[in-house]
């Protein structure tokens, strides 16, 4: 009879202990999981907090007699394992008071990963909060429900996922919230024009955003935390989410034979084996690689634990399946808002000194002549040769299945012209006859082919200063209601009467509302010779980028 230990009880490795049931029913498995809680929806943790998940009971998946009643599974909480030994294949588990040396055949390690608390001054206050069990969630119900939430201040340090998510639910209670971000932008993964969105999101439902302003202390009142910021201002809070990055818990195998990475990750092939014998790991803990190139990737999210913990369980089991790699399909909500990513972005690609196009459309999410259409933002990013790398999105609505549908494009090596080719689902209720995802394929198709050559909304200022003529082609109201700077009005349905307006020697930059009629514009002006560039994303993603912009400099 073989015998598994895991350590860890959440995402990976409660699936990973329900796999290797199904697959053998005579071993010994044992679940080692240090809190008092297993295979519980971590990341519904800010919903509760923000009362959309209303009891705590809602947020368990499993519970350690109901995965002992139904896999009979050992499972122990409470259970800290302190060290590994790969040569005697054993490891050392602190119970309450007891410690006790456990042996094993085969070990899985789901450790997860921990919130980053920085060595500041002040941190160590007990206002100054992290969420990553339901042991944490309780205690900022606890600080958040302990006077009138309508004069509660809650300062949340980081603009991730959880960051982000955090901001939204705490002001669903009433709390007034500030969101201090180190960095240019929130919510990394994704560009700044799709990011900007996300902000202005934010800020139009009262959440005071400060960007580029890192925390270099706390300072402990009576009342309130003094937060200090990096530009020497201060935030006054009673209560501080930490929500500034989690770093792989895997300190207690320092001194084993699981080799580490530099920053603690542990290193796994793609079977999920470590470089110790009979020993795999999976989850947020774990380096594992992109699926395309095989650049080393970790990535901290529910969906990827999940699917490493079974195949893991297979592997231990003499399986032999193989992981692809990750992608980072990754989604968020943002009050109204849904922002979604998958692939590359284009940060990572400048970095990499890597050549692409992007393509950004602004679609409805089904037919507009079908009540309750709602407006999107999709782009799509691809090489040279058309290789589809990466899509980012926002939106009220419509938002997952897109990116669904790219992500799974992507994981396949598909190209542009797989995009138009692409036979989707269409009922007025649910989507147009040419889908956006079908749209971008076509709009990404005709900058490959030569027929548009697209300018950024970072771009165009450059290249009027340069003396390029900017063209605002929408109709006149649209114009007057709000344009870019040195921007001439000759709305596209009467270009053609005054091509007097154009230089053939002066290069055009075009523009439109979403970037359609721009096109349209464009093709016409081309053809008769004139050196022509349409604005990627329209007015409506220029104004708002700057906007943005100039919001961060305030």
């Amino acid at each position: 009879m073989t015998k598994y230990i895991i350590v860890g009880g959440v995402a990976g490795g409660a699936t990973a202990a329900a796999r290797l049931r199904r697959l053998d029913e005579h071993a010994d498995i044992i679940l080692l999981e240090r809190t008092s809680h297993v295979s519980f929806a971590n990341c519904g943790l800010p919903y509760y907090v923000g009362g959309e998940i209303q009891t705590q009971s809602q947020l368990l998946i499993q519970t350690p007699q109901g995965m002992r009643q139904r896999f009979n599974i050992d499972v122990r909480v409470d259970s800290e394992v302190l060290s590994i030994d790969c040569t005697k294949k054993c490891v050392a588990v602190r119970h309450r008071e007891n410690v006790e040396d456990l042996h094993y055949d085969k070990l899985l390690l789901a450790p997860g990963a921990r919130p980053v608390r920085p060595k500041l001054p002040g941190i160590d206050d007990p206002r100054i909060l992290t969420l990553r069990h339901i042991e944490d969630v309780e205690k900022i119900r606890a600080s958040i429900g302990v006077s009138d939430r309508n004069a509660l201040k809650v300062a949340v340090v980081g603009g991730g996922f959880i960051g982000v998510e955090m901001a939204e639910n705490l002001k669903a209670t009433g709390a007034r919230v500030t969101l201090l971000e180190a960095g240019p932008q929130i919510l990394a993964p994704f560009d700044e024009d799709i990011a900007a969105f996300a902000e202005y999101t934010l800020l139009s439902h009262d959440i005071d955003v400060k960007f580029e302003h890192a925390v270099s202390a706390f300072e402990p009142l009576d009342d309130v935390i003094r937060i200090r910021l990096s530009d020497h201002s201060c935030v006054d809070a009673h209560v501080v989410i930490l929500a500034i990055g989690v770093t792989p818990d895997t300190e207690f195998l320092r001194q084993s034979a699981v080799q580490l990475d530099e920053k603690g990750f542990i290193l796994v092939d793609e079977e999920m084996k470590t470089s110790a014998p009979d020993v795999f790991a999976v989850g947020d803990a774990v380096r594992l690689f992109r699926f395309d190139d095989r650049r080393p990737m970790s990535l901290a999210l529910a969906g990827p634990a999940n699917h490493q913990g079974r195949c893991a369980a297979d592997n231990m089991t003499g399986l032999h399946v193989k992981q692809n790699g990750l992608s980072g399909a990754c989604i968020v909500k943002i009050f109204d808002q849904t922002a979604a990513a998958v692939g590359l972005n284009e940060k990572t690609l400048h970095r990499e000194e890597r050549p692409y196009h992007t393509v950004i459309a602004h679609p409805l999410s089904h037919a507009g002549y079908y009540p309750g259409a709602r407006q999107m933002v999709l782009k799509l990013i691809f090489d040279t040769h058309g290789k589809i790398l990466g899509a980012q999105a926002i939106g009220p609505e419509g938002v997952d299945k897109r990116i669904d549908v790219l992500s799974a494009m992507i994981r396949m090596g598909a190209t542009i012209d797989n995009l138009t080719d692409l036979e989707l689902c269409y009922a007025p209720p649910y989507s147009s006859a040419k889908d956006p995802v079908n749209m971008i394929g076509y709009m990404a198709e005709n900058i490959c082919r030569g027929m548009s050559h697209p300018i950024r909304c970072h771009e165009w200022r450059t290249a009027v200063a340069q003396g390029a003529q900017l063209v605002d082609v929408r109709t006149k109201n649209e114009y007057e209601r709000g344009h870019l700077d040195g921007a001439v009005n000759i709305p596209l349905d009467e270009i053609r009467n005054h091509l007097d307006r154009f230089d053939k020697a002066v290069p055009v930059i075009l523009y439109c509302q979403v970037g359609l009629r721009g096109y349209y514009a464009e093709r016409i002006l081309a053809q008769l010779g004139y050196q022509v560039r349409n604005l990627v994303g329209g007015y409506r993603l220029a104004s708002m980028v700057e906007y943005m912009q100039n919001y961060k400099k305030r």
